[in-house]
């Protein structure tokens, strides 16, 4: 039986796929890359535009773990292919991440139908071959303790999932931990636990994403 994930779980790429589609001569090559902002969305198409100088429309979407959505048709009729994207990187249940759709025109119109189905089709494929992981909304806690205690703290922070993402020792000993927002209250409970009260907790404010240990 498969442990639950919580609702605000989300699944992200860390690595980028490739697909290729033909439709009455037109071909569509479809790029999808790990993308954690419009900026870098666009990145990404640029890149493609570059290397694929010679292409008709270098159509794209993107997705954040945010909300954020953006798209563009590049030339073709508006909805044929920015929206077919995004409705196929929202399907694949995938967020930061970016697709190009680049297209040669083959000489035959397909359509606004076949346009939408095609565009939808090449990103579909290419988002098959991501890899993705699930994250969560995390924290940065911040740890002060005594040296007498620095095995019960490794303890409670690999209990609790936490990611050790700093580590300082002067004047004393303070760890840095990423960890979800729905395990921060138990794993500060645990460390105060672990060590009589002696670990001091600080919440920090950065907004960030934990992979999930579920």
């Amino acid at each position: 039986m498969e442990a639950e994930v919580s609702s605000e779980a989300v699944r992200i790429p860390i690595t980028g796929g490739r697909a290729e589609v033909r439709e009455r001569g037109s071909r569509f090559l479809a790029v999808a890359e790990p993308a954690d902002s419009e900026t870098s969305a666009r990145a990404v198409r640029d890149a493609q535009r570059a290397d694929q100088h010679d292409a008709t429309h270098h159509v794209w979407a993107f997705r954040g773990a945010d909300g954020a959505e953006r798209w563009d048709d590049d030339g073709e009729p508006a909805g044929t292919g920015g929206r077919p994207i995004l409705a196929a990187i929202e399907s694949a249940g995938l967020a930061d991440v970016a697709v190009v759709v680049t297209r040669w025109f083959g000489g035959t119109k397909l359509g606004t139908g076949g346009l939408a189905r095609a565009y939808g089709r090449a990103a579909a494929r290419a988002l098959e071959g991501v890899h993705p992981v699930t994250v969560l909304p995390g924290q940065l806690v911040r740890i002060r303790y005594d040296w007498s205690d620095t095995g019960a703290i490794a303890a409670a922070v690999d209990a609790a999932g936490g990611h050790r993402v700093g580590e300082r020792f002067d004047p004393g000993p303070e760890l840095e931990v990423a960890v979800a927002v729905a395990r921060s209250g138990a794993l500060i409970a645990a460390l105060r636990d672990a060590t009589a009260g002696r670990a001091v907790c600080t919440i920090g404010i950065e907004s960030l994403w934990v992979r999930d240990q579920a």
